[in-house]
């Protein structure tokens, strides 16, 4: 069925007079009424009661205007939602982070994204090693992902958001802890929480490598997937832990930080989706995180 005959129909049974329905229309009023006419001939029933003055509704006509008016109703939503999808402006998106920016970046972020974009439905799974993250865009159980490189996958690509500095966390009555800075040798011999080596974490990695250039054989007690689960750790007096400077914002009882020299060492922060994904309101959520970031 051509909408435009729903159209004019809805448009003379409103005005119950074929004249002024053409002036709202704004076409001539023989087509209107031939229009009419092929609407009723395809639906084989009489609409309309036509006179010289006015025009009356018929019994079927009641009942298809009331139709009529649902399904262009209907329509008009469905096109306002496409055009709200192609500019971006509504959706559903998950959104991954690691520790570091679970704490950094997470509350900012929910605030300037939700105000960005309030058509998106944003989710959030913080505290997700990269790794996981990784699996996760891939398996579409989340659509965008704050972690931390390599992101060596093709089916994946990535953006970089900033360099964070590594910091030393240490116990508050740690024999380090009165330093104004700690060097990477300075580690030697001090029991240390890491990320977990069996979930592939990255920090695990990038601290390992850390020591071992500087000569320290690492003395490793705990290793934990949470960074919170880390520094509450620390906060026990279970050990030192190499941290990207972000951690700093969870700032727990018992717990110091200190800036980790000799080697000065920085990590990096990406934002990374899957590369065949481009719909307009991911690709506008990606500007928002970008922008955070910035501020």
């Amino acid at each position: 069925m051509d909408l435009r005959h729903l159209r004019y129909y809805v448009a003379v049974a409103e005005e119950r007079h074929f004249g002024r329905a053409a002036e709202r229309l704004h076409m001539a009023q023989p087509p209107l009424s031939q229009a009419i006419r092929r609407l009723e001939t395809e639906l084989g029933v009489e609409l309309l009661h036509r006179t010289t003055r006015r025009v009356d509704l018929t019994e079927a006509g009641r009942a298809y205007l009331e139709r009529a008016r649902a399904i262009l109703a209907e329509v008009d939503e469905a096109g306002h939602l496409a055009r709200q999808v192609a500019a971006g402006v509504v959706g559903r998106l998950a959104i991954g982070c690691v520790g570091s920016a679970t704490y950094s970046l997470l509350p900012a972020l929910s605030r300037h994204l939700s105000a960005r974009l309030p058509g998106v439905d944003f989710s959030f799974r913080g505290e997700m090693l990269a790794p996981d993250q990784a699996d996760a865009l891939r398996a579409g159980t989340i659509d965008v992902a704050l972690l931390r490189p390599p992101v060596a996958e093709p089916s994946l690509v990535a953006h970089l958001l900033r360099r964070d500095r590594l910091v030393v966390a240490l116990p508050s009555e740690h024999a380090l802890a009165g330093r104004r800075q700690v060097r990477a040798a300075d580690l030697a011999g001090t029991d240390l929480i890491v990320h977990s080596s069996a979930r592939r974490s990255v920090m695990y990695e990038v601290v390992l490598r850390l020591l071992h250039d500087a000569g320290v054989e690492p003395r490793i007690r705990h290793e934990v997937g949470e960074t919170s689960t880390l520094v509450t750790l620390v906060a026990g007096g279970l050990g030192a832990a190499v941290v990207p400077e972000p951690v700093t914002a969870l700032s727990l009882p018992g717990v110091v930080y200190r800036p980790l020299v000799r080697p000065a060492t920085t990590v990096e922060l990406v934002v990374a989706h899957r590369a065949d994904r481009a719909e307009p309101h991911l690709v506008r959520a990606v500007e928002g995180i970008r922008e955070v970031v910035r501020a």
